[in-house]
C-alpha cells in the first residue's frame, strides 16, 4: 500500500509541476516505488528487470535534469513550458524516450515486463508512462516534430516486427506498448490533446487484456491454448479487447488512429500517416495470434496439456467496465473533434 501511495504521489508531482526540479522529484519517487513491486517475487529474474529499470530510469532521470539545467543556464527560466534551447529540447526528447521505452532506448522495456508480475506489468505499461507523456505533452510546442516522426516510424516498425516471433505473453505487450507509443509521439508536435487520448485509450485496452491474463492466470501462448474452458466468455470478450488493440473498425481502438491519420493527412504528412498505418499492420498479425489462441483452437492439437477446470469465480466489476469500454466506445467519436 505504501508503495502504491508514493507511486500515486510521485505521478501526480509531477503532472502538477510548473518547475523542472519538482517534476524530476517526482519521476524519482515514482522510480523507487516501483523498483520493490517489481523485485517483490525474489527470482533472479525480477531482481534482474528491477536492477535494469533501475539504470534505464536513473539515466533518464539525469538526462532530464541535465537539460533542463542547460534550458536554464541558457534563458534563465526553470518553467517546464518555457524549453527554448535547442540542444536541451534534443536531449529531453531522449531522456523522455528512455523513459517510455521508444526506440531507440526500448531494450529495457520487454526484459523489466518479462520479470515482472502481471499486476506490475500493468503498472509499469500505464500508470509508469503518465509522467513522461504529461511532460512530452508540456513540452510539445518546442520539440523537434522531424526527431519525433522519426522515433515514432522507428517504434511502430520495431514494436511491430520484434513482437512477431515472441510466444510469452508479456513480451508480446511489451513490443505492442512500443508500437503504440509510435502513434503517440507521431502526433504530439501537431496535437497534443490527441495524443493524451490515444494513450488513455491505450491505458484502457491494456489494463482489461493484462487483468483478463490475471484472472486466467495466463503467462505465455501454449497455456493460453487451454485457458478458454477456466473461463469461456472472458475468453470471447479478450479477443474482441485484443482486435480493439489492433485498431480494427468498428472497436474502440479504431478511433484514436482514425483521428491520427485525419490529422497527419490536414499536416500534408500523407506519406507518413500510410507508413504507420502500414506498420501497424505487424501489429495486428501478433493480436490475431494471440486472439486465435484465446478463442479459437480446439483440442486436439499437438501440445501435450492438462485440461483446465472451468472456474465459477464472477469476473470483476473493474475487468467487466473495462473491457466493455474498450470495445464500445467508437459511437462517441463525433463528440471528440469539438473538444480537441
Amino acid at each position: 500500500l505504501m508503495f502504491a501511495l508514493s507511486l500515486l504521489l510521485g505521478t501526480t508531482i509531477t503532472i502538477t509541476s510548473n518547475h523542472w526540479i519538482m517534476a524530476w522529484a517526482g519521476l524519482e519517487i515514482n522510480t523507487l516505488s516501483i523498483l520493490p513491486l517489481i523485485a517483490k517475487s525474489h527470482h533472479p529474474r525480477a531482481i534482474e528487470a528491477a536492477t535494469k529499470y533501475f539504470m534505464t530510469q536513473a539515466t533518464a532521470s539525469a538526462l532530464v535534469l541535465f537539460s533542463s539545467m542547460t534550458n536554464a543556464w541558457h534563458t534563465g527560466q526553470w518553467d517546464i513550458t518555457q524549453m527554448t534551447h535547442t540542444t536541451s529540447c534534443l536531449i529531453l526528447t531522449s531522456a523522455i524516450a528512455m523513459k517510455l521505452g521508444m526506440v531507440p532506448f526500448h531494450f529495457w522495456f520487454p526484459e523489466v515486463l518479462q520479470g515482472s508480475p502481471i499486476i506490475t506489468g500493468l503498472i509499469l505499461s500505464t500508470i509508469m508512462k503518465l509522467p513522461p507523456i504529461a511532460l512530452l505533452y508540456m513540452t510539445s510546442h518546442s520539440l523537434n516534430p522531424t526527431l519525433l516522426t522519426l522515433m515514432a516510424i522507428m517504434s511502430a516498425a520495431l514494436g511491430g516486427w520484434m513482437g512477431l516471433n515472441q510466444t510469452q505473453i508479456r513480451k508480446i505487450l511489451a513490443f505492442s506498448s512500443i508500437s503504440h507509443l509510435g502513434w503517440m509521439a507521431i502526433i504530439i508536435p501537431f496535437s497534443p490533446k490527441l495524443t493524451m487520448l490515444n494513450f488513455y485509450l491505450y491505458v484502457l485496452m491494456t489494463s482489461a487484456i493484462f487483468l483478463t491474463m490475471n484472472t486466467v492466470k495466463v503467462l505465455k501462448l501454449s497455456t493460453l491454448m487451454t485457458s478458454w474452458t477456466k473461463a469461456p466468455a472472458l475468453n470471447t470478450m479478450l479477443l474482441l479487447t485484443l482486435l480493439s488493440l489492433a485498431g480494427l473498425p468498428p472497436l474502440t481502438g479504431f478511433l484514436p488512429k482514425w483521428l491520427i491519420i485525419q490529422e497527419l493527412t490536414k499536416q500534408n504528412m500523407a506519406p507518413t500517416a500510410i507508413i504507420i498505418s502500414l506498420l501497424s499492420l505487424l501489429g495486428l498479425f501478433f493480436y490475431l495470434r494471440l486472439a486465435y489462441c484465446a478463442t479459437i483452437t480446439l483440442p486436439p492439437h499437438t501440445t501435450n496439456h492438462m485440461k483446465q477446470w472451468h472456474t465459477y469465480k464472477p469476473t470483476s466489476t473493474l475487468i467487466a467496465i473495462s473491457i466493455v469500454m474498450s470495445i464500445m466506445l467508437l459511437p462517441i467519436s463525433p463528440m471528440i473533434p469539438t473538444t480537441l
